[in-house]
């Protein structure tokens, strides 16, 4: 069973039904309990980080995803999902993040050509050997919406870069956390390999 945590920020019936697409169990929840007893969990999300952080809070979940951590359950962070999982972002100043994994989330420079917020499909340079791109070609095409991007601390977390007018840490895995800027869900066969690895893990 897949755990799909909902704090009011996600668009966590695209992630349910790309998962039951796939043959694979999932359940909406808030409830402790049954996030901590899922064999995988989600943590998707859309909006700002200061108000998806307020939520998490208010429903007692940063603990809670703290503890599946610790616990060496898979997590996958989605889109706003990622961000959240870092210390800050310059979207929220002064708000903490979960603080799981280290590195800067920034704003998406302004650039000749390029509009802020990135929305649409771009490539991926893969690095690192990343379990969740196992059999992908080497440049999958995937689909983002964002104006903040991650730059992570450590290089060898980083298991994607897509070009934005800057480096844009696409994707990050260390231990068992697992998470995109992009957003799978709404990639098409790419995106759905993805999920389908990320379910085998």
């Amino acid at each position: 069973m897949i755990a799909i945590i909902d704090y009011d920020a996600g668009n966590l019936k695209s992630v349910e039904k790309a998962l039951a697409y796939l043959g694979e169990r999932s359940l909406i929840t808030r409830d402790r309990r049954q996030i901590l007893q899922a064999d995988k969990v989600i943590l998707p999300g859309v909006g700002s980080f200061g108000a998806a952080m307020k939520q998490l809070r208010d429903y007692g979940l940063d603990e809670v995803i703290r503890e599946t951590v610790k616990q060496k359950t898979p997590l996958l962070g989605i889109c706003l999902g990622l961000q959240l999982l870092f210390e800050s972002s310059e979207e929220s100043p002064g708000v903490a993040g979960l603080g799981i994994l280290q590195g800067e989330i920034l704003r998406i420079p302004e650039g000749e050509g390029l509009k802020v917020p990135h929305i649409g499909w771009n490539s991926l340079e893969l690095r690192n050997e990343g379990r969740l791109f196992a059999s992908l070609e080497e440049t999958p095409y995937v689909y983002f919406v964002h104006s903040y991007y991650l730059k992570a601390k450590d290089p060898s977390i980083v298991k994607a870069v897509a070009e934005y007018g800057v480096a844009i840490h696409a994707s990050v895995e260390q231990d068992n956390v697992f998470a995109c800027q992009f957003h799978p869900e709404k990639s098409g066969e790419t995106g759905l390999m993805i999920l389908k690895n990320f379910a085998a893990l």
